[in-house]
């Protein structure tokens, strides 16, 4: 599956395969967030081996782990690596938690609550009952 846009530098998708994150990069991809934490399914790839495989393909990565719904200082660290408006792929189980925390960053900018959830739902995520 291709990662979803919700924004022009910031996607979000279901989880990522290590062989998948070079192809990531030669489309112009210089970050990867995983908000999944380890060990929540059988045989997904730990944080460690996708930050080796992010940094083999010349990308940043950082985990950002996140169970349940994004709480205030996962926003606050999503915020801090989406800052600079390089182009990066957030990714947990189905993508839902990554657009959750996207959106919740974004609102720490001032960015209108409703015009989240419509980018959101434009990547086919249902944000509608998330307090922004």
């Amino acid at each position: 599956m291709a990662p979803r846009p919700l924004s022009p530098t910031v996607w979000t998708s279901p989880q990522l395969a290590p062989e998948t994150l070079a192809a990531l990069a030669a489309a112009g991809v210089q970050q990867v967030i995983s908000n999944r934490p380890d060990g929540e399914d059988p045989g997904q790839p730990t944080a460690a081996e996708m930050e080796d495989a992010a940094r083999d393909a010349g990308m940043d990565f950082a985990w950002v782990p996140v169970s349940g719904m994004p709480g205030p200082a996962q926003a606050a660290a999503v915020a801090e690596l989406l800052a600079d408006g390089r182009p990066t792929v957030m990714f947990c189980r189905s993508g839902t938690r990554s657009a959750a925390a996207w959106a919740m960053s974004e609102r720490l900018r001032g960015v209108d609550a409703d015009e989240l959830r419509a980018a959101a739902a434009g990547a086919g995520y249902d944000l509608s009952r998330l307090p922004l």
